[in-house]
């Protein structure tokens, strides 16, 4: 077998067990679904956490299945099992609810644990790849996360087991996620430095360079002097402005472009070169669309002007969008 094929049997073997496991969900645990969705309502009308527990892998799914549930705005945190009999068990509230991962249900510390767990039986999920368990009879609502074989060669270590805990901890996230009828923007609120915040929260007006930072014209002056001027200010571009109306826009391609086919050269005007009409944007509007507007056309644009009505307020530059990450990719 080439090593190519082994890593993508890995990959069917895996994708195998998902589609068998949301086989099992839709006919025989649709009921468990409808129990979680209840319980999410009562874990918000009293302001509760959901809580994920389990050891070595189980319990790193555990970690990566509550930070899923903290991003989507429902408190959530990870709980090792002894830890939890050392101290850690008078962080759980009674109205909390709580998620036992364990493949074999029977896993040794999750066992010791149950007697001293003060949650109602109906705040208590099993994810386990053993039903019937002890630790699923424990529970009200149980996810069956069996798989017929483990990926690893030697059907031990933990990869296609695993691979469906974490997916059934993401079908458990959406499934919140669309109880609550999350929105971009509200994903966004607890994600203010990623992209998608940004994207949704960052408006021109937070990356503007101000116009009293800009080379500013007016129609009358030269191509020297806006040489002179981007030269001072090298943001890319020139605001032509007459007596506080803002009137267009000229670039350093404008500048090249001229020297190319006009003889008057450094004397030429700037009322004859400027762009009249270009492409601008509001300082309320989000720094995103500023992107759109700049890399949607059939030549990218460097800088647009930015205006509130007629007035010049300052430029958005494409090289400060991409360094703060934005990007139309994906």
């Amino acid at each position: 077998m080439t090593h190519s094929k082994t890593m993508a049997e890995v990959l069917k073997l895996e994708a195998t067990s998902l589609m068998r496991a949301a086989a099992l969900l839709e006919n025989n645990h649709h009921k468990d679904a409808d129990k979680l969705t209840k319980l999410f309502e009562q874990l918000r009308s009293t302001g509760s956490a959901i809580i994920f527990c389990g050891v070595g892998k189980s319990g790193i799914i555990a970690q990566k299945c509550a930070a899923t549930f903290t991003s989507l705005g429902l408190p959530s945190y990870f709980l090792h099992p002894t830890e939890a009999l050392h101290g850690d068990l008078g962080r759980v509230g009674k109205n909390d609810a709580i998620v036992l991962l364990s493949k074999s249900g029977t896993t040794e510390e999750i066992l010791k644990l149950m007697p001293f767990l003060q949650v109602p039986r109906t705040h208590r999920i099993a994810l386990v790849g053993q039903v019937p368990s002890p630790v699923s009879e424990f529970c009200d609502i149980v996810f069956d996360c069996s798989v017929e074989k483990e990926a690893c060669i030697n059907n031990q270590a933990p990869t296609t087991s695993s691979t469906l805990a974490i997916a059934m901890g993401d079908a458990m996230a959406v499934l919140f996620e669309k109880y609550i009828g999350l929105s971009k923007e509200g994903f966004a609120a607890n994600h203010p430095g990623g992209i998608l915040g940004k994207s949704l929260r960052m408006k021109v007006k937070d990356l503007i360079i101000l116009e009293r930072d800009c080379p500013i014209l007016t129609e009358s002056q030269t191509l020297q002097d806006a040489i002179l001027a981007m030269t001072k200010f090298p943001v890319g571009g020139c605001a032509v402005v007459e007596k506080g109306e803002f009137k267009g826009i000229l670039v350093e391609g404008d500048i090249r472009r001229t020297f190319t086919r006009d003889n008057q050269g450094l004397q030429t005007k700037v009322e004859n070169i400027m762009n009249r009409t270009p492409t601008s944007i509001h300082p309320e509007q989000l720094a995103y669309e500023a992107l759109e507007l700049m890399e949607s056309k059939t030549r990218s644009i460097q800088v647009l002007p930015v205006l509130d009505g007629k007035k010049f307020l300052g430029f958005i530059r494409l090289h400060d969008l991409l360094k703060e990450g934005f990007s139309l990719k994906g």
